[in-house]
């Protein structure tokens, strides 16, 4: 009796609870959509989505717990406030310049290890306006965790190094530098944009950065991907996102030019070899980072490292999660 009444403890992770029922979700509208492509045209038509069936009927069901709730549950003094973006600022003038960090990025350090949950998972809206005025003030670059609109299912998550892509019909991973950046290889496949370029004598020096500082997120598990995807991929293209590691305050400036990856390898984001080895030294290979898009209409803000106070932390850059 003993045995059989012994109990198996599984301990199952939020987000990956989280990801495992948006993945059974995009499963289920696709075989719907499969077998009755009449019903898209429809739904399309009257510009509604599937999921807003369960948000409708969720309000009206949790209308009246959430009312309860309200009036009986006391305030949390546990709940951590962020601190005055202005506090934060005041802190560069008097941290000591014994330190070896410097003054700049031993701020954001400290600012992000205050703000950032231990385990990533996705920011909510005065966080995310929070590390906004802080990247703008410490950082230098103006980003944005929702631009035009539009906004990644997750601003903080796991970064995993990605290889190099194919610039051009015949491109060959010689031709993409030389060293350590070699190491990863080159992607079998092309990027979710195809070839940067026809021909490598089109191949331009902007097309070049481009795909030397490319980042990857997650464009497939947009919840509107497939209903405005011609939009969308458009949007996306090449757009500029601000790269910051959540562990040492290295930032890099980078372009989308890949989707992925897919949610069962636990990442959420991907960088190029130049892009990881300027976020945390030649062995990094994956960690927690903060991604915004780059508010940068004029095209003024450059792709590659953001040297907001000469950054070298080799032995916070290397730590595991």
């Amino acid at each position: 009796m003993a045995k059989s009444a012994l109990k198996i403890k599984t301990k199952i992770k939020a987000e990956d609870l989280r990801r495992r029922l948006k993945l059974k979700n995009l499963e289920a509208q696709k075989k719907l959509f499969q077998k009755h492509p009449q019903a898209r045209d429809y739904l399309a038509k009257k510009e509604f989505k599937l999921e807003d069936i369960r948000k409708h009927s969720a309000k009206i069901l949790g209308a009246g717990a959430l009312t309860g709730t309200l009036l009986l549950t006391p305030p949390a003094s546990s709940t951590k406030a962020l601190p005055a973006p202005s506090e934060i600022i005041s802190k560069l003038t008097a941290t000591g310049t014994s330190s070896k960090i410097p003054a700049p990025q031993k701020v954001l350090i400290d600012t992000l290890a205050s703000v950032l949950p231990r385990r990533p998972r996705p920011l909510t809206r005065s966080e995310e306006k929070f590390l906004e005025r802080i990247f703008e003030n410490i950082v230098g670059i103006k980003a944005k965790a929702t631009l035009e609109g539009e906004h990644l299912n997750t601003t903080y998550g796991v970064i995993g190094i990605e290889q190099h892509l194919r610039r051009y019909p015949g491109d060959t991973l010689l031709e993409h530098g030389q060293g350590d950046v070699l190491r990863e290889g080159l992607a079998p496949g092309l990027g979710a944009w195809g070839y940067f370029a026809p021909s490598k004598k089109s191949l331009t020096p902007a097309l070049e950065e481009t795909e030397r500082w490319y980042a990857v997120v997650q464009t497939l598990y947009l919840p509107d991907w497939n209903r405005r995807q011609p939009y969308l991929k458009n949007w996306y293209k090449y757009r500029k996102v601000l790269i910051v590691n959540a562990q040492n305050g290295n930032a890099v400036v980078a372009a989308i030019a890949d989707s992925g990856p897919a949610a069962w390898t636990g990442k959420h984001f991907g960088g190029s070899p130049e892009v990881m080895r300027s976020l945390g030294g030649k062995k990094y290979k994956k960690g927690p980072v903060v991604i915004f898009f780059v508010d940068d209409p004029e095209n003024n803000v450059p792709l590659g490292p953001v040297d907001y106070n000469q950054i070298n932390l080799p032995e916070v850059a290397l730590h595991k999660i």
